[in-house]
C-alpha cells in the first residue's frame, strides 16, 4: 500500500511565494513536489545545487504535523534551520549537541505543534528511548537527506542509516521520500529497498552541469601540483581544494598562507568549535578558498564557488562528482580539476582497507574484548589500544569492525563521562569469537564493490573520452552528449569525433574479439591476453601461439584480417583512451571489457574516438604494385623468418623490418629486388642485408599456395 493521499493547508505554488519569495519552481523541482504533496513514498536523485532541499522543505509547510529531516553533518543542520528561522519558518535541529534536557523540550515542542520541520542526526535512532519520544507525534513526512549513505554500496556509507527503515516501522510507516544527490542505479535499488517505500514514485534529473569544465591534469611531482594549485587560484579566485588526508589539507593551506592567499583549512582531526568557526569564515566570505577532507562542503551553500581542485585522485565517481558540483551552483561557468597521480591511489587502498576489516579481523577484535572485559563485561580501551591487541595494523580498519560487531548486536559502545575515549560492553558474552554470526559474502562483496569503484575512477583518469559523457554514462543516462568544454573535448591535439556506420560495425567486431578472449563473471570482465594476442587472433594470425592457445577456433578469427595489424593496434589504443576497454595490470599487461566497451559491443553509439589514419595506422601503400589483400599464413613465415635473422646477429626483431614493412612485403608480395625496395622501410642497405630470404620466402609460399 502507498502512503494515503493527504490535506494540504496550504499549496505548494502559495507556499513558495508566501516563505521564499518565488513564483515559479526550478526545472524539476516541481513534479518531485507535485508526488509528495499527493502523499507517495519516493527517491529523488538531484544534482548539487538542483534545489534539493526546497523538494521536502516546501510540503512540510503544505502538511498538518512536523516534517523529520535526516541529515549526516552538524554543520549542514545549523546552515539549513538558520536559513529556514531567517525566512520565518518554525525550526529546529536534534544532535549530539543538543543536551538531553533541551532534546526533551524540543520534542514537546514536536508535540504541541511548534516545529514544522526539525533536522534530526541518524545516530539519535540507536536509542530507544528517543524513538520512544516520537510515539504520539503527527510526523507528516520522513526525509531522509543524503539517502546514498545508508547503502552499503553507496560511496559515503554510514552505518547509523541503516537503522532508519526500522525506525520508520516504530513510528508508524509515515511518508517517506530519500534524497541525494549522487547515486548509480544500484544504490537507488538499494535506498528503496532499506526504506522499504511503498509502490515509490523514482525522479532523477539529469546529471549533467553543461556550466562545469571538467579537467583532469597528469603531474609526477608535488611541485606540478602546487603549480596548478596557484596558478587556479589566481585566475579563478574562489574555490575548494580537496584533500585526501588532513596531514596534505594542513600542508596545502601553509602553502597558500606563504603565497599570501587567505584560506581555512577543515579535517576531522579539528574540534566541531574549530570546524565550525573554518566554515562559517569561508561562508561569510572572509576567506575565498578552503582546503579540506571530503566532508566539507555538504550542504555548504555558497553559490560563487569558481573552482574546485582534487590534489588527490578521490575513492570513487560517485565522490568526485558530488564534490565538483560544488562549483559553479550559481549557474555561473566554474572550472574543476583533479590532479592525477597514479601513486595516489595508494591512499585510497588504504581507506578501503581500513572500511572493509574482513570476517577475520572482526573476530580478532572481538576476541580481544572477551580477553579483556572486566566483570561488568566492559572494556575502556582506546581504539589504538584496541588495534595493538588484537594484533592489527590498520585503526581504520579495528574502528570499522567495531562498528560492524556493534550493528550485529554483540558490543555496545558507550561514553565515560571524564574521558576522551569510548567503552565497550560485551552484549552476548557467551558467544565467542568463532561463534559470532557474519554475513561474509556481504563483506567481500562491499570490499570488492569499493575497489570496483576506485578502478572506475582510475579508468576515467586514463580515458581520453568527454569526461561529463564517461560521468553521465556512470551514473545510468544512456546516449548522452558530449559536454564540449572537458579538456578532452577541447584538446587540440586530436579531436574526438562520433564512428561512421562502416567504424561502428570495426568497433563492434574488435570489442566481440576482445569479449571471446576475455572471461565474465559477476564482477564483471576479466582479461586473460594482451593486446598483440587480440589483434594477432582478429586479423587471422597462424602464428604458434594462436594454434596453440586455440585462438583460431574462436568465431571472431579473422574477422578484421582486411585491416591488418597496423590499423588495429592503432585502433586499440584509440579505444583504451576512449574507455572502451581496460588494461589489468600485473605480471603481464592484460586487455578486456570495460562496462562502456561492453555497452557499445551491445550496440551502444554513445562514444566518440581520436580515429587511427587508414594510411598512418594501417598497411603500408606500394606504388606499382596490386594488394593482394592480407593473408595472415604468409605473415607468420616472413615473420618467423625474422625472427630467426634477429636471433643469428643478436638484434631485435625491427631492426631487421618493422610490423608494418612485414605487413607489406605479405600484402604485395614482390618478387624482384626493384619491387621490394618499393616497399616503405626498406632502403638499399636494409635491401642488401635482409630483403632476398623474404623475398625467397614470398616465391615458395606462391608456389605451395598455387
Amino acid at each position: 500500500m502507498s502512503a494515503a493521499a493527504k490535506t494540504l493547508i496550504q499549496t505548494p505554488l502559495e507556499a513558495l511565494e508566501r516563505h521564499f519569495g518565488h513564483r515559479a519552481f526550478l526545472d524539476g523541482q516541481d513534479r518531485v513536489i507535485e508526488q509528495i504533496t499527493s502523499g507517495k513514498d519516493g527517491l529523488v536523485v538531484m544534482p548539487t545545487g538542483g534545489g534539493k532541499s526546497l523538494c521536502y522543505q516546501l510540503p512540510a509547510l503544505c502538511f498538518e504535523g512536523v516534517t523529520l529531516v535526516i541529515s549526516p553533518l552538524i554543520a549542514l543542520m545549523k546552515d539549513q534551520v538558520d536559513a529556514l528561522e531567517a525566512k520565518g519558518i518554525a525550526a529546529t535541529v536534534i544532535n549530539s549537541t543538543v543536551p538531553w534536557e533541551e532534546q526533551k523540550e524540543r520534542l514537546n515542542g514536536m508535540q504541541s505543534g511548534k516545529y514544522k520541520l526539525v533536522y534530526v542526526a541518524p545516530e539519535r535512532f540507536r536509542a530507544e528511548s528517543f524513538l520512544r519520544a516520537l510515539e504520539g507525534i503527527e510526523v507528516s513526512l520522513f526525509a531522509v537527506d543524503e539517502a546514498h549513505c545508508l547503502s552499503q554500496w553507496g560511496h559515503d556509507f554510514r552505518p547509523d542509516y541503516m537503522r532508519l527503515g526500522k525506525a520508520l516501522e516504530k513510528i508508524g510507516q509515515p511518508q517517506c521520500v530519500a534524497l541525494t544527490a549522487t547515486a548509480t542505479p544500484t544504490v537507488r535499488a538499494d535506498i528503496m529497498k532499506v526504506l522499504r517505500l511503498r509502490e515509490p514514485f523514482e525522479v532523477v534529473s539529469g546529471f549533467s552541469r553543461p556550466n562545469l569544465s571538467l579537467s583532469i591534469t597528469a603531474v609526477e611531482k608535488k611541485a606540478q601540483k602546487l603549480d596548478r594549485v596557484k596558478a587556479i587560484v589566481k585566475e579563478h579566485k574562489t574555490g575548494i581544494v580537496y584533500c585526501a588526508t588532513r596531514k596534505k589539507v594542513d600542508e596545502v593551506s601553509e602553502v597558500l598562507a606563504s603565497w599570501g592567499m587567505k584560506a581555512i583549512a577543515y579535517h576531522g582531526g579539528m574540534s566541531d568549535q574549530q570546524r565550525e568557526k573554518a566554515q562559517n569564515i569561508f561562508l561569510q566570505r572572509k576567506a575565498d578558498v578552503a582546503v579540506a577532507t571530503n566532508a566539507f562542503g555538504m550542504g555548504i551553500d555558497r553559490a560563487d564557488v569558481r573552482f574546485v581542485i582534487h590534489y588527490e585522485v578521490p575513492g570513487s565517481i560517485e565522490a568526485y562528482y558530488q564534490e565538483a558540483g560544488r562549483a559553479g551552483r550559481d549557474g555561473e561557468a566554474a572550472v574543476c580539476e583533479l590532479l592525477y597521480n597514479y601513486a595516489d591511489t595508494r591512499t585510497q587502498e588504504f581507506f578501503i582497507d581500513g572500511a572493509n576489516p574482513g570476517a577475520q579481523a572482526i573476530r580478532d577484535v572481538y576476541q580481544y574484548f572477551i580477553d579483556e572485559a572486566d566483570d561488568d563485561y566492559e572494556v575502556h580501551r582506546s581504539i589504538e589500544d584496541i588495534t595493538e591487541g588484537a594484533g592489527l595494523k590498520n585503526s581504520m580498519a579495528v574502528s570499522s569492525a567495531v562498528a560492524a560487531l556493534a550493528r550485529a548486536g554483540y558490543i555496545e559502545r558507550f561514553d565515560i563521562p571524564g574521558k576522551r575515549l569510548r567503552g565497550t560492553r560485551l552484549k552476548k558474552p557467551q558467544v565467542s569469537a568463532a561463534g559470532i554470526e557474519l554475513d561474509e559474502e556481504a563483506l567481500e562483496e562491499k570490499d570488492r564493490r569499493d575497489r570496483e569503484k576506485l578502478k572506475a575512477m582510475v579508468e576515467m583518469c586514463y580515458a581520453r573520452a568527454c569526461r561529463q559523457q564517461w560521468i553521465l554514462e556512470y551514473f545510468g543516462e544512456e546516449n548522452a552528449d558530449v559536454c564540449g568544454s572537458c579538456d578532452v573535448c577541447c584538446d587540440d591535439g586530436g579531436s574526438t569525433r562520433a564512428a561512421t556506420e562502416e567504424e561502428h560495425l570495426i568497433v563492434r567486431k574488435a570489442l566481440a574479439g576482445v569479449a571471446r578472449m576475455s572471461r565474465k563473471s559477476s564482477v564483471g570482465w576479466e582479461g586473460r591476453f594482451g593486446r598483440g594476442k587480440i589483434v594477432m587472433m582478429l586479423t587471422g594470425s597462424r602464428s604458434q601461439d594462436v594454434i596453440a592457445a586455440k585462438l583460431d577456433q574462436l568465431s571472431t578469427y579473422g574477422i578484421l584480417k582486411e585491416l591488418g595489424t597496423g590499423y588495429l593496434n592503432s585502433l586499440f589504443r584509440a579505444m583504451t583512451d576512449g574507455g572502451l576497454l581496460r588494461v589489468e595490470t600485473g605480471e603481464y599487461p592484460l586487455l578486456t571489457l570495460s562496462e562502456r566497451g561492453d555497452r557499445v559491443m551491445q550496440g551502444s553509439k554513445s562514444y566518440r574516438l581520436v580515429w587511427p589514419s587508414r594510411t598512418e595506422g594501417g598497411p603500408a601503400v606500394v606504388e606499382g604494385l596490386e594488394d593482394q589483400g592480407f593473408d595472415p599464413q604468409l605473415f607468420s613465415i616472413l615473420r618467423d623468418l625474422r625472427s630467426k635473422l634477429a636471433k643469428a646477429e643478436s638484434v631485435p626483431p625491427y631492426v631487421v623490418f618493422n610490423n608494418k614493412t612485414l605487413e607489406a612485403l605479405a600484402r604485395y608480395q614482390p618478387s624482384t629486388r626493384d619491387e621490394g625496395l618499393a616497399v616503405p622501410g626498406i632502403g638499399e642497405a636494409k635491401a642488401q642485408r635482409y630483403l632476398r630470404p623474404f623475398l625467397d620466402a614470398i616465391q615458395v609460399w606462391k608456389k605451395a599456395k598455387s
